[in-house]
């Protein structure tokens, strides 16, 4: 017997993400509900357009609000994170960014953090990916 689970499912296009194409490729979820928990997939720093920006800064603030919409579709918030992981091809010159973009979008009720280096994500470009898990309001 499974378990129950609801998939979030995004327009496509849509309005933060652009095309929502990238999860019928890859056969995956932008998030999943199960057991009272949201698992948010991997939240990359990339434009509407599909174009990714050579800043880490503007890398990050974009994953924060793809994470963000993802996050709305479901009807939750930052505040509803319980987890948080962020992945950094280079940590050392990131981290300060990242705390300082990530404060504007985690106020309060802080979630668990865990900080990876990796030696690289999904394309040659991205710098930075954010996966996050929330408590569901159900």
């Amino acid at each position: 017997m499974h378990a129950s689970k609801t998939t979030v499912v995004l327009a496509n296009p849509h309005p933060v993400l652009g095309s929502t194409e990238i999860f019928r490729t890859f056969n995956y979820a932008p998030a999943v509900a199960a057991g009272g928990l949201l698992f948010v997939a991997g939240q990359i720093g990339i434009r509407v357009d599909g174009t990714i920006p050579d800043s880490v800064e503007e890398q990050i603030d974009l994953a924060f609000r793809r994470l963000g919409a993802v996050l709305a579709e479901a009807g939750l918030d930052f505040g509803d994170l319980v987890e948080l992981v962020s992945y950094h091809v280079d940590i050392d010159t990131q981290l300060a960014a990242f705390r300082e973009v990530k404060d504007r979008y985690i106020k309060a009720h802080a979630p668990a953090w865990t900080i990876l280096g990796v030696a690289a994500l999904a394309r040659p470009s991205l710098l930075v990916e954010i996966k996050a898990v929330a408590a569901t309001r159900n």
